[in-house]
């Protein structure tokens, strides 16, 4: 929408956090996307307000990091409400993180109204996004007139190992070392590391170095066979590198950051990369199903994801993951994009090498209609 006159856009959005992860869920200001689909209501964003996506989620308003999210009306039958996520590089197929706190601010703030009231603790809530329905059980507490949401489910979509031990040459501060990749898809694809076989530890002064071998992995990796899915057609493109590394404390089974092809990093362990860890753990048989899987992220937050069964993808042996997080509002907030201002639609500071704006996360464009999986 505009303001009176007519040169300044008025955006509103309600933000929160999933274990350190922010998420900025825009509620107002933003054109209706249109589209039968979620796929071209994304792309229908990306022609009308990809500068507003950009104002929002980069400096001053964002950061490199930032990611965001805009509800819809339903295209499923039975979904209570479409979702857009966003990030500082463009548009998403899904966002695990992003997930989790929609769903607690549209329950806390009342944007959703649950069609069974609120005469349980749990809300089941499902979802149509680019990549298709996925759903959620939102754990919730009345207090009196308000709704607090204590804890959301991902009840994600199957997940499996389409490459096992890829050879890739990874570029480092101090030169080039091979390292054996493993690549799972689990709502995008995501190629699994060790990082001390790289030599860099799991730390926050490590991130730069996590850049730089991030973009070398999705250079080498991005539209390659193994990117390939039994029900998509043709490889796709990398949604992020995930570094493994030991955990940080003995009820912990594994740390990680996940660092995604635009080269952000997300300070939450990802809701994505959890359920393909946990993909390849099962490949491996260390993670039988039911046994909780505490995941811990680069600042000491957790998620906790379990299998809970086993299945196939094509000819490809696959799990159903879920993942359990919590996610707090942490304000509301008016922002003004003056049509008069040079840097109205943000900048990037500073530049992370190789970073390119990707007008949306290319998993989701190369799959066919009937391949969408949640």
């Amino acid at each position: 929408m505009l303001a009176s006159d007519a040169m300044v856009h008025v955006l509103r959005t309600i933000d929160a956090h999933a274990a350190g992860q922010p998420l900025r869920l825009v509620v107002a200001g933003l054109p209706t996307p249109r589209g039968f689909t979620m796929l071209a209501r994304q792309a229908s964003m990306v022609r009308q307000a990809d500068h507003l996506r950009r104002a929002l989620m980069l400096e001053p308003r964002g950061h490199a990091d930032m990611a965001g999210a805009l509800l819809t009306e339903p295209v499923s039958e039975g979904a209570h409400a479409g979702v857009l996520f966003m990030h500082a590089g463009g548009f998403s197929p899904f966002c695990g993180h992003g997930l989790m706190a929609v769903a607690t601010i549209a329950l806390e703030r009342g944007l959703i109204t649950t069609r069974g009231g609120r005469d349980t603790s749990v809300e089941t809530l499902q979802f149509d996004t680019v990549s298709g329905p996925v759903s959620v059980r939102a754990h919730v507490r009345d207090e009196g007139s308000a709704c607090r949401v204590t804890g959301v489910t991902l009840v994600c979509a199957p997940a499996c190992v389409t490459r096992a031990g890829e050879p890739v040459r990874v570029a480092l501060r101090d030169g080039v070392r091979e390292a054996r990749v493993d690549v799972a898809f689990a709502g995008g694809y995501y190629a699994m590391v060790d990082g001390e076989s790289l030599g860099v530890a799991l730390m926050p002064d490590a991130v730069p170095d996590l850049r730089r071998a991030a973009a070398t992995i999705v250079e080498a990796l991005d539209g390659t066979d193994a990117l390939s899915h039994p029900q998509h057609t043709g490889p796709g493109s990398l949604e992020g590198v995930v570094f493994t590394g030991p955990p940080g404390g003995a009820d912990v089974h594994l740390r990680s950051v996940t660092v995604f092809a635009d080269g952000a990093v997300d300070r939450s362990p990802c809701g994505g990369a959890t359920a393909a860890v946990m993909a390849v753990l099962s490949a491996m048989e260390l993670l039988p199903p039911g046994e909780p899987f505490v995941h811990e992220s680069l600042i000491g937050t957790r998620f906790v994801g379990r299998i809970a069964g086993l299945t196939r993808v094509g000819d490809l042996p696959a799990i159903r993951p879920e993942v359990d997080g919590a996610a707090w509002i942490t304000g509301e907030h008016t922002f003004l994009v003056d049509d008069a201002d040079p840097l109205r639609e943000g900048f990037h500071f500073p530049a992370p090498p190789d970073r390119t704006e990707r007008k949306a996360r290319q998993v989701s464009a190369r799959r066919p209609a009937a391949a969408k999986r949640r």
